[in-house]
Order: structure tokens, then sequence, then C-alpha cells
């Protein structure tokens, strides 16, 4: 484990593309103990510097969708073309029971091979969203161990999935054909998160339903609402199993990236992911303070009762918390 003595010998490997170091400072990150919090504050600060720098992807899409496949061939195209390519797989099952924490690892055997690429599983630790809460600083540390392109897959749980667009720049949907899943997708509000939807599958008996499938989603996109009016949500398909439309893919995220680059939207979307963080981080390090009160706990467990036990109203008692609040913590 690092600790202070190895800090700099950390960063330096780090920096050089040593994947156990690269391994051994996301441990770091991840770690909820004080003493290893203080460590990768430092460590993070250290490497800033050094990120920025990589393609930023997120991929998600309806369990079923062959994100893993998809991923193994894309990423093996990638490191092709000679790209360095590291995959943040966010899984939900538990880091203590295990579960199917390194599922996605197992099913993408070429591309945990490969000498450039890096993949690691992420417990999401029961965070909403479908990411783990340190994807942010994850992606940084890869980036930092000059990796070109960094891939955040997500679990494929629902609605929430979506937050993954929060922490990358390029966000792609992967889909799959009939079933109604097309509807599903729109529904889930997909269309307006996605900046490219990719429906997987496109081989053998299935290929007529995939092109059905583009006509829906490309008709959908003309209805709603674009994120940025600098660019249209683009619709393809492709086999990941027969590795054809692979090359499209990626065509068309680098032509996402020199939309938004050439536009400035880029560096403000990433500004306003770091702010959005902050803040974020700012609320749940506010809320763990006050709940570390006991006067308020005990305060805040009594006023529950008596709204569970319909002694008051649920109006009532928020303003009974917030006279609390401002009498104990905000009083001038």
């Amino acid at each position: 484990m690092i600790n202070e003595q190895t800090l700099d010998e950390c960063v330096r490997r780090l920096r050089a593309g040593d994947r156990v170091a690269l391994a051994q400072a996301m441990t770091l990150v991840e770690s909820q103990l004080s003493r290893h919090q203080r460590l990768s504050q430092h460590l993070l600060d250290m490497i800033m510097p050094e990120t920025g720098k990589a393609i930023r992807i997120g991929i998600t899409g309806t369990p079923g969708a062959g994100k893993s496949t998809f991923l193994n061939t894309f990423g093996m195209m990638l490191v092709d073309f000679g790209k360095r390519v590291a995959v943040i797989a966010v899984d939900p099952s538990s880091p203590l029971s295990g579960g199917s924490l390194l599922g996605d690892k197992t099913r993408m055997t070429e591309l945990a091979r490969a000498d450039a690429a890096f993949i690691r599983p992420v417990p999401s630790g029961g965070a909403t969203g479908g990411i783990s809460p340190h994807v942010g600083e994850l992606i940084l540390l890869c980036e930092a161990s000059n990796y070109d392109v960094v891939i955040v897959e997500t679990v494929g749980v629902g609605q929430s999935e979506t937050e993954v667009a929060g922490v990358v720049d390029c966000f792609v949907s992967l889909q799959i054909a009939g079933g109604g899943d097309e509807l599903q997708g729109i529904k889930k509000g997909i269309m307006e998160m996605a900046d490219i939807i990719v429906i997987n599958k496109d081989d053998g008996d299935n290929r007529a339903a995939v092109a059905i499938a583009r006509q829906i989603y490309d008709s959908a996109l003309a209805i709603v609402r674009h994120k940025y009016p600098q660019w249209r949500p683009a619709v393809l398909s492709c086999s990941a199993l027969e590795k054809h439309g692979m090359e499209e893919v990626w065509q068309t995220i680098v032509h996402f990236y020199d939309v938004m680059t050439k536009s400035g939207r880029l560096q403000l979307l990433r500004q306003q992911q770091t702010v959005a963080w902050l803040r974020k981080q700012v609320e749940e390090e506010a809320m763990r303070q006050l709940y570390a009160h006991r006067a308020f706990r005990e305060d805040f467990n009594q006023t529950l009762d008596e709204v569970k036990n319909q002694q008051q109203a649920p109006r009532t008692g928020l303003q009974h918390i917030r006279e609390y609040l401002q009498h104990h913590y905000f009083a001038k």
C-alpha cells in the first residue's frame, strides 16, 4: 500500500504508465480510511498537471445489449490503432460478498491481456446513478498514467444509470433491437442524454430488426431536445461479435470531440462537471458533520417518530428541524 514515504515513487511510476502503480493509486483513492483519504488528496494534487488529455467515454445500455463484448472488440480495435485504453467497469455487486464483481473483466479476455490496456472493476458501493462516487478521480489517475482513451462502463440498472454523463465527455448508449427495447430506451430519457446511440448485434437474422430500430431512434431524435446546439446525436449500428461497424463508432466519437473542442463546449463541460462534483461532495460532507452531533440526531429521531405516529404533519416536522438548525447552527 502507498504511504507518505513511497508517494513520490508511486507518482513517478504512475506517470511512466506502470499498471501496478495505477492499481495501487486507485485502491488508495477508493479507501474510506481517514489516513488514506489525506494521502489520496496529496496524490491527486500531484498528478493534476498530467490530467485532462484523454478522451472520456461513457458506455451504458440495457441489460443484454452486449456491453462487455462491445468493449472487448472496441478496445482491441483502439489498441490496434496504437491507443492506450483504460476501462473502468462499474459493477453493482457488493465488495464484501464478491458477486459478479469480476464478471465484466473475465468477459473482456483479449483486452485484459493487452499490454496497452487496463481494466478496473469498481463496485458501485450502493451509490445511485449507476456509478461509483470515485469514478471521476479514477479517470484522472488513468489520464496521469498516459491512457489516451478512458471508458466508463456502467451497470445497466435503469434510468439512474444516465448519471455517467456527469463524469465523461461522450455518452454512448448501447441498445438492442426487438422486444420493445427501442421504446424503453426512449422512455428512460436516453434520447436526451446520449450523444451517440449504437444498436449492437447487427448480424444474422437480426439485421432487419436493427434497421427498423435505427429508424425509430432517428425519428425520435428529430423531436427531442438535444443537449448541445452544436451536436445532433448520431444513431449507428454494429456487430461486436462479427466486428463490423466499430470503426464508424470511433470516427463518430472523434468527430464529436472535434465539434465540442472547436466550439469551446468541451472545456465548459468539464468545468461544469468539476463544480458539480465538488458541490455534491460538500453537501454529503455537511450531512455527515451534522449527523455526527448527538443532540441533532436525538432531536431529529424524535421528530421522525412523531411524524411516523401521526402526532404531527410532515411539514410541521420539517419546520421544527428548520428552526432547530437555525437556532443551534446558523444563529447570527
